[in-house]
């Protein structure tokens, strides 16, 4: 889809552009007040590009409970293996570090990197679908929080859809967390 295409060039820039440039503190601060409460096991993913880094909050989680990282297989749902400070990282299929053992698990909370996203809770992620097959196969499972984390700068007027699709119930940016409509 063309229109995706585009959308994922211009956004990765305006991501790009906000990494380093803008203060993750506040962004950090907001996804740690969301996780006091939230049911494990929590996935996080370790940051490639210019993702905001959600590991210092990721390190904080694993001492209060499951901690997960997805792992790659192709082009299907993602898995997912417990992860500890101290667990020894490989490389997946896509370049993204991953556990390398590590007991599987199904998260109820995904925190999730984006290149782009709308009030809706509509994102835009690098175009394998993996979130989106991965929450629709967790969804049927048990009850999901989906939070995307991203720069306020990665935020469009509207995401372009397909009825595969998987919205987010929470958007966490440096300027606060933004509740989809």
């Amino acid at each position: 889809m063309n229109e995706k295409r585009e959308l994922r060039k211009t956004m990765a820039t305006r991501r790009a552009e906000a990494h380093g440039r803008v203060d993750d503190a506040p962004a950090l601060q907001t996804l740690r007040e969301a996780l006091v409460e939230a049911v494990h096991p929590i996935s996080f993913y370790w940051p490639i590009r210019s993702e905001i880094d959600p590991r210092p909050v990721m390190e904080e989680m694993a001492e209060r409970g499951t901690v997960c990282l997805p792992v790659t297989s192709g082009y299907n749902p993602l898995a997912f293996r417990e992860w500890q400070p101290s667990a020894s990282m490989s490389e997946d299929g896509f370049g993204v570090a991953v556990p390398e053992d590590g007991a599987a698990c199904f998260p109820q909370t995904l925190v999730i990197p984006l290149l782009a996203f709308d009030r809706t809770g509509m994102r835009l992620g690098y175009g394998a679908g993996h979130y989106d097959r991965t929450l629709e196969q967790l969804r049927k499972r048990h009850e999901v929080l989906a939070i995307g984390f991203a720069y306020a700068a990665q935020e469009c007027a509207e995401v372009p859809t397909e009825p595969t699709d998987q919205p987010l119930d929470l958007i966490i940016t440096e300027v606060g967390p933004i509740v989809p409509a």
